[in-house]
């Protein structure tokens, strides 16, 4: 190969989609059980975290255009997860707030964190390496974000 860095051993993106999709399926048991997915999910800890929040920030928040986060929303609230209603301040702004089941949701996926070390602890990772690339990740990310 006449381009050595265009190698896929080469690539640490590889590396990060790798890794990002192995670990979104190593979720996929727990969150079937919820009747949600991996991006509903981290939409919820958002929520759970500070209710009642504008669309744009949860986008933000999760590095998502909010094109990308609007059509998932509106399945969450098929599921009777979240609401949307219009700011009554500033009509331009969609407010999502969690239901009773998104709210009751939280205690069933509080789990989901150590099952899911369990898992990386049954196949042999150690979760001090998990804790020590968080900060070269966050850096990452918030370079990046740029």
């Amino acid at each position: 190969m006449p381009y050595e860095q265009l190698k896929l051993e080469n690539q640490v993106c590889f590396r990060l989609y790798t890794v990002a999709r192995l670990m979104t399926q190593a979720y996929q048991p727990w969150l079937s059980q919820l009747g949600i997915t991996y991006t509903q999910y981290i939409v919820l800890m958002v929520l759970w975290e500070q209710d009642h929040q504008p669309v744009n920030d949860i986008a933000k928040r999760l590095y998502l255009e909010t094109n990308t986060v609007t059509p998932l929303i509106k399945r969450m609230e098929t599921l009777k997860i979240v609401t949307r209603k219009k700011d009554k301040e500033d009509a331009r702004k969609t407010i999502v707030s969690l239901t009773e089941r998104g709210k009751a949701m939280e205690q069933e996926a509080s789990k989901i964190p150590a099952c899911l070390t369990g898992i990386l602890c049954e196949k042999g990772l150690n979760v001090d390496d998990f804790v020590q690339i968080v900060p070269s990740l966050d850096r990452m990310i918030e370079q990046m974000a740029k």
